[in-house]
């Protein structure tokens, strides 16, 4: 199989509305989760990834599975054999055959190093937005229920962002987008990775999908285009 992309950031920065612009032009990512009221346009997860790997890993590291609280510890993060086998059959069993995919996770930045030592070839898109806008996403979305205060969201939105750091230094490829420029009609980073992978710009697709009054949660029950 190629390389993998993965797409990972905090939640509520669009790394779903940035999963999806992939799928759009042609990345292979399996079957995933569908919309919802707080992702509107679908979550491009995939399923059994999630359900069957990654969550039993943050529980068994003693970890909160949604990723909110309390979050992995990596010093002492618990090794997990055969990553790579797991995920790339996952994959192929449910239909893939070539080409450029991807595995959306928000969690993946807070256990990294297990993914670094499975896929060191991997690209990841590191999914950015501005703290405030993350704080007020979660303030308004209903599962978003680990912090009660916008103090407490920020602390978690810290480690984050010390992850990203983290992942840089270990010398893992990361490349940076921000979905607020997608919504304003600015799709210049996004189509320069889609081209890069060997995927075709969908400009019709990608208009299509990208839904700038979903951006910003919505007025009264934070209905979402991002994860």
């Amino acid at each position: 199989m190629r390389p993998p992309i993965f797409i990972t950031g905090v939640p509520r920065s669009g790394t779903s509305m940035t999963a999806g612009i992939l799928a759009r032009c042609g990345a292979f990512c399996g079957e995933t989760f569908g919309p919802n009221q707080f992702n509107r346009k679908g979550m491009f997860e995939n399923m059994e990834i999630r359900e069957k790997i990654v969550k039993p890993y943050m529980m068994l590291n003693g970890a909160d599975p949604k990723g909110q609280y309390p979050l992995p510890v990596l010093d002492s993060l618990l090794s997990l054999t055969n990553l790579r086998e797991r995920i790339e059959g996952i994959m192929v069993a449910q239909g893939y055959k070539d080409g450029p995919w991807f595995y959306k996770c928000a969690k993946l930045c807070l256990i990294w190093p297990i993914f670094q030592y499975a896929f060191p070839d991997a690209t990841y898109i590191v999914v950015r937005r501005e703290d405030k806008d993350i704080i007020h996403s979660c303030l308004r979305t209903a599962f978003m229920n680990g912090y009660k205060t916008p103090a407490g969201w920020q602390g978690w939105i810290d480690v984050h962002k010390e992850r990203f750091a983290q992942m840089k230094t270990a010398g893992m490829r990361c490349v940076e987008v921000w979905p607020t420029k997608f919504v304003q009609g600015d799709f210049s980073e996004i189509r320069a990775l889609v081209k890069e992978f060997g995927l075709e710009w969908n400009d019709k697709a990608v208009e299509g999908f990208v839904s700038p009054e979903l951006w910003n949660g919505g007025k009264t029950d934070g209905q979402s285009h991002n994860c």
